[in-house]
């Protein structure tokens, strides 16, 4: 019981207080490849804690649903932090670890996050929540066909058991089924989580913003919980990418020496997956938003050649 209880807090510890570290790794490295200096990796900390200080300002034409939004957003996150298996294959809430509940989950806070930017009458706003609601209409069935992939190899659809499974097969990452797993899982999380070249957290342009812009009204701590939740996003979908695609080293036990095993495997996974995904988003360029869906349905055929694989190939 403990041992849950100290494995939960790790993990609750990696996403709640590591995502920033990341979201500024990646934005460090990004400048580092560029050639330029660029903000530190703490930098995050200190621009959530400026927002923390400032006052809320809320248009008088907002709802509650304006209101509670941030609150949506960082509690879905936080609640799918502990479904997600990170430091351990069988985390608290592992009983309901399958990619439906959590896309679900995902889903509920690009909801209401799409409503927010409706909710304040601005036209930046409803422009950015389309935009985002077809991303994700596009992407999420991506992603369960992707994972449904390797859960036919795995005979269930429980993450932490994909992980077990395939953690047992040496050279999984080398089956094509996988590989095409991988490649569409990893073009889906960079649409879901705003990244290039599907989307540009750093734009100041409105006409070419879709998360942005739906955020454009919120000041203060909303601001703060809504970029919080953000880089949770993509903590979260990193690990995934990492642990159900790279799963070795994840312990299937919750002791002590397994989870602490399991957290620095887990760091090296990420610092790995933030350095290809900077070096990515130094190499290209923004796509035009109609061209987002072509590369979004790619990511679709290759999740489906991915599934197909599995009856076709040993």
């Amino acid at each position: 019981m403990i041992a849950d209880l100290a494995s939960s807090v790790i993990q609750l510890a990696i996403v709640g207080l590591g995502a920033p570290l990341l979201t500024g790794l990646v934005r460090t490295l990004k400048a580092r490849l560029s050639g330029r200096r660029g903000p530190h990796p703490l930098q995050p900390y200190a621009d959530l804690r400026k927002l923390f200080g400032k006052e809320r300002v809320v248009s008088t034409t907002t709802s509650w649903i304006f209101a509670i939004t941030p609150l949506v957003l960082v509690s879905t996150m936080l609640v799918s932090a502990l479904i997600v298996p990170l430091v351990t294959s069988r985390p608290v809430l592992g009983f309901a670890g399958n990619i439906m509940v959590l896309m679900y989950l995902f889903l509920v806070g690009t909801f209401f996050l799409a409503l927010a930017g409706l909710d304040a009458g601005s036209a930046f706003g409803g422009m950015g929540g389309s935009r985002e609601v077809a991303v994700a209409a596009l992407a999420e069935p991506t992603i369960i066909v992707a994972i449904f992939a390797l859960a036919m190899r795995a005979g269930t659809i429980n993450l932490g058991g994909v992980i077990e499974h395939l953690g047992t097969e040496a050279r999984v990452f080398l089956t094509p089924g996988h590989l095409l797993a991988f490649a569409a899982f990893f073009i889906v999380m960079i649409a879901e989580t705003g990244r290039l070249p599907v989307d540009n957290p750093a734009t100041h342009l409105e006409l070419t913003m879709i998360h942005e812009a739906m955020v454009l009204e919120y000041s203060g701590p909303d601001l703060a919980l809504v970029e919080w939740a953000a880089s949770m996003k993509l903590t979260l979908f990193m690990a995934l990418l990492a642990n159900l695609f790279l799963p070795w080293g994840v312990p299937s036990t919750t002791g002590v020496t397994a989870v602490v095993l399991g957290t620095i495997v887990l760091v090296v996974k990420l610092a790995m997956l933030a350095t290809v995904l900077a070096a990515i988003e130094t190499r290209v360029a923004k796509l035009r938003l109609f061209r987002v869906p072509e590369l979004l349905a790619g990511s679709f055929a290759l999740a489906l050649l991915s599934v197909s694989s599995m009856f076709l190939l040993p």
